[in-house]
């Protein structure tokens, strides 16, 4: 009697890299041109003059408290 081969799930081993270089020569023509340019400058001076002053301001303030219940008794002489 035959039986069939078992078979086992595949080993799959890296890649085998070759590299082949192959070099071609190009001639590439670099120009460099130059240019003069004359700027002439006038200066506008601005000023500025900022003159301060002060002043003084007194602030008051109140409020008026609602407070339930019996009101406490204030001491003598108030």
């Amino acid at each position: 009697m035959h039986c069939p081969p078992y078979v086992t799930a595949p080993i799959v081993h890296p890649p085998r890299c070759c590299v082949q270089h192959h070099f071609q020569a190009t001639i590439v023509p670099h120009i460099h041109p130059s240019h003069t340019t004359h700027v002439y400058h006038h200066l506008y001076e601005h000023r500025h003059y900022f003159p301060h002053t002060e002043s003084a301001v007194a602030q008051a303030a109140s409020r008026h408290l609602y407070c339930p219940g019996p009101m406490p008794p204030f001491p003598v002489g108030y």
